[in-house]
């Protein structure tokens, strides 16, 4: 099968690889203690959690939607 029937090429999936491991650390930033009914955890406030993992996750997000549109480009001939 030759190249050009492909919607992505290699850049493609390596940028998509890239984009899913930022997702994933933005989404780990964003874990930690929880509360509960006894226990007032005041962690979950944190400008970790609050501010800087929903941005990492952003930009992981960005990303993506950059590597799905992202032309390959075509060999010359």
């Amino acid at each position: 099968m030759s190249k050009e029937k492909f919607a992505f090429d290699k850049t493609n999936f390596l940028l998509l690889g890239i984009s899913m491991a930022i997702i994933i650390i933005g989404f780990l930033l964003m874990t930690g203690p929880a509360s509960t009914a006894t226990h007032f955890e005041p962690d979950i406030f944190s400008v970790r959690r609050i501010r800087v993992a929903p941005v990492v996750s952003l930009f992981g997000f960005l990303l993506m939607i950059y590597a799905v549109v992202r032309k390959p480009k075509s060999p010359k001939e």
